[in-house]
């Protein structure tokens, strides 16, 4: 295909933005289409997230055409994990070893805006308010829904970074041309806010706050206006979940027993907790992401993952990056690089949705528990102690861009080799203790 052949982007998230940015870069003619409203003229959806974690694989993404500086701006480090117990002391909980690297609360809006400008400076094309409601998969014809009516366009290549809830990849599924697996989780989350106390942070805006209740947590990342977003991770039926609250008395009944420090903090509480909607979690599978070689799912659009790493955003950017060696490898063969793509990128998206997973379960149940307590430090010291050689699963996801399958084939190395020192010391123990037996019978 001709460097100049048309590129349609659908979705103008911060997946798409990233995407223009780097195929105009390649040389490409790209165009954008986003279903919502122009993001610096329309209002923001009620309980959408106005932040998200960065960290090192999306930092990559941005520093190979520029951005990082710009979207580290405003950032606000958080070196780790401050736990909110029911009673007692709040217990911080470093992310590394030398309690010096962090990940980075930042503005969603913020990044997209810079992604777009950056877009739009490089010649996107982008249109707002275009549904899209049609595609035909092997010519790349696309038709959208616009308050002015219906729009046709036709472009030599089609991506969908349109999320979780994709029209692209269900265009695709329409036209049988891949196969789809959603499963959700029997939980869903709602967004409160703790505002600015006298202008200041109520909380310490260097750590990630997590209120671990075992069947269920709170949340709550800092923001540059110095309130802080929390989510609600709950169950969605039965005892203490969403479903049984829902009179003011009893909402404020419920935060007072198991979040106590919360009310005081959050004076809307109650009514952040009615209006804002509950939205959906869970992990989206989807094979071939790709059809034809011309029309291609990228990030959650292909793999939609729990949030509980903090690595969606990250994962979609680092998607970018690996789609753009296999442009380079194939000479810009889009038969070929989009296949490659797939090839190569989907067993490290299944690897960190399983770990998100696996994170839903540490960060509700575990954080809280001394045993988990004395493994961190436990696992802190042999990093220290090996420098290199032992590194956690935590660094490596976040603070690394180690391809997420080799994360966790690692880290069972890693999990094999002290279990299997531990059992050497032992034994060494007890043949210490057998021998000074039988000197103590002589």
């Amino acid at each position: 295909m001709k460097r100049d052949e048309d590129v349609a982007v659908v979705g103008a998230g911060l997946a798409g933005c990233l995407l223009a940015c780097y195929l105009a870069r390649r040389g490409r003619r790209v165009t954008m289409y986003e279903r919502r409203a122009d993001p610096r003229t329309g209002a923001a959806e009620r309980g959408r997230s106005i932040n998200l974690a960065l960290s090192e694989r999306g930092l990559d993404a941005l520093r190979r055409i520029g951005l990082a500086e710009v979207a580290l701006a405003d950032a606000l480090p958080m070196r780790g994990r401050m736990i909110h117990p029911v009673q007692g002391e709040l217990d911080f909980q470093p992310y590394s070893s030398d309690q010096d690297r962090a990940i980075n609360s930042i503005s969603r809006g913020s990044l997209n805006q810079a992604l777009l400008d950056a877009a739009l400076a490089a010649g996107v094309e982008v249109h707002f308010e275009h549904t899209l409601v049609g595609l035909a998969p092997a010519t790349g014809d696309l038709r959208f829904e616009t308050p002015a009516g219906d729009r046709k366009a036709t472009a030599a290549v089609v991506f969908g970074t349109d999320g979780a809830g994709s029209a692209v990849r269900g265009q695709l599924l329409g036209h049988g041309l891949l196969t789809e697996e959603l499963d959700f989780l029997d939980y869903g989350y709602k967004e409160l806010t703790i505002p600015a106390r006298d202008g200041q942070f109520a909380l310490d805006p260097g750590a990630l706050h997590i209120w671990p209740r075992g069947t269920s947590m709170m949340i709550a990342l800092p923001n540059p206006d110095r309130s802080f977003t929390c989510t609600l991770f709950w169950p969605t039926g039965g005892v203490s979940s969403f479903a049984s609250l829902a009179s003011p008395a009893a909402i404020e009944q419920h935060f007072a027993t198991h979040y106590p420090d919360v009310p005081a903090l959050a004076p809307d509480l109650v009514d952040d907790y009615r209006r804002n909607p509950v939205g959906l979690l869970g992990t989206v599978r989807c094979a071939p992401w790709q059809a034809h070689g011309r029309v291609c799912l990228l990030g959650d659009a292909a793999h939609a993952i729990v949030p509980f790493y903090g690595q969606g955003a990250n994962c979609a950017f680092e998607d970018v990056v690996w789609l753009d060696h296999c442009l380079e490898e194939t000479g810009d063969d889009w038969s070929h690089a989009l296949p490659l793509f797939e090839q190569r990128r989907r067993e490290h998206t299944e690897a960190i949705a399983e770990m998100a997973l696996d994170n839903f379960v540490e960060m509700r149940d575990r954080v809280a528990s001394p045993a988990y307590q004395l493994r961190k430090q436990v696992e802190h010291g042999l990093e220290r102690l090996l420098p290199g050689r032992y590194v956690s699963r935590y660094e490596l996801v976040s603070f690394s861009s180690t391809p997420y399958a080799e994360v966790r084939q690692r880290v069972r190395r890693q999990q094999r080799a002290v279990l299997a020192a531990g059992a050497v010391a032992g034994a060494g123990l007890l043949l210490a203790g057998l021998a000074a037996v039988r000197r103590w019978r002589r």
